[in-house]
């Protein structure tokens, strides 16, 4: 059991504000749920999450043990680029879905991560699991960050949610574009046609996608795109919307090319954010994959 006093500095703050102040391991998701399970007391008793402390309040945090994962540990081979105590960078290869569902009940990179790591994982929401803190898409391969610590996860969660991290793709899409750069600034949401797929909609989320070109070939052209939301599938719904739709992406294209390739050509080569035990940037990098290359050096010989 966790105890804490409230002082002068810290009145007339919410509960489940204050909560987050007292202790940076337990996320706001985790704080309303445990007020309600009567998990977090003030003084002995329940209060509603808008509670305002006072002075000389006594707030008591039970400690949860989280409980084993669903998900099965499994070992699969998995590239590293770096590893430490509080994080695991890797390199996802196409073909591979981050996480279970429906239809991948096992084999992904949550299998996997539970394999390699064990009990060393993120326990927020009372469960053992893979710090999946952002995703990518199956087909997308590249650099993802696995948060091995709850302390890690909110950290990165939250510099994810304030626009603090920079994450870099590279993409071959159809068509020359004649802009060097511009920004795609436009809100995305569920497809109203399609319920599988997205959509730019003027109900939708803000959605804001960089990109400059790299190479122009004959009929294509490679882009370096940075992202500063993270909405589903929002690079290939955005490139899509402006008629340059991603080499490969069946799903937002006719997925017709010369090349063969199946799933989109997206890549996730960079990734920075402030280490969460250090303080410090730090920059990760995943090289583009062979098949990658290989329709690239396609292209330079036409």
């Amino acid at each position: 059991m966790k105890q804490y006093t409230i002082t002068n500095n810290e009145e007339k703050n919410r509960l489940d504000k204050i909560i987050s102040i007292l202790d940076d391991t337990i996320s706001r998701t985790s704080v309303k749920r445990l007020i309600e399970e009567k998990k977090i007391t003030v003084n002995g008793r329940k209060e509603k999450p808008s509670y305002e402390v006072k002075v000389g309040d006594i707030i008591e945090i039970e400690e949860e043990v989280p409980k084993e994962s669903h998900i099965i540990a499994q070992d699969i081979p998995i590239e590293i680029i770096y590893e430490d105590e509080d994080i695991l960078v890797i390199n996802k290869p196409k073909g591979m879905v981050v996480h279970p569902g429906n239809g991948n009940p096992d084999g992904t990179l949550a299998n996997a991560v539970m394999g390699l790591c064990g009990d060393t994982l993120s326990g927020i929401g009372g469960e053992i699991r893979p710090g999946i803190i952002h995703r990518l898409d199956k087909d997308t391969s590249g650099v993802i960050v696995i948060a091995k610590n709850d302390k890690a996860h909110i950290d990165i969660s939250n510099q994810i949610k304030n626009r603090e991290t920079s994450k870099k793709y590279i993409a071959l899409v159809r068509g020359i574009i004649k802009e060097e750069e511009a920004t795609i600034n436009m809100p995305i949401g569920r497809s109203l046609k399609d319920r599988k797929k997205m959509a730019v909609r003027k109900d939708g989320k803000e959605a804001i996608t960089h990109f400059k070109v790299l190479k122009r070939f004959e009929e294509y052209t490679l882009l370096e795109l940075k992202i500063d939301t993270g909405r589903t599938h929002q690079i290939r719904v955005h490139m899509a919307e402006i008629g340059h739709p991603v080499i490969g992406d069946y799903i937002y294209s006719n997925g017709k090319n010369p090349f063969n390739v199946v799933g989109q050509m997206l890549h996730s080569k960079k990734i920075e954010f402030t280490h969460p035990k250090t303080n410090k940037k730090v920059i990760f990098e995943a090289p583009i994959p062979k098949y990658f290359k290989d329709v690239l050096d396609r292209l330079e010989k036409n």
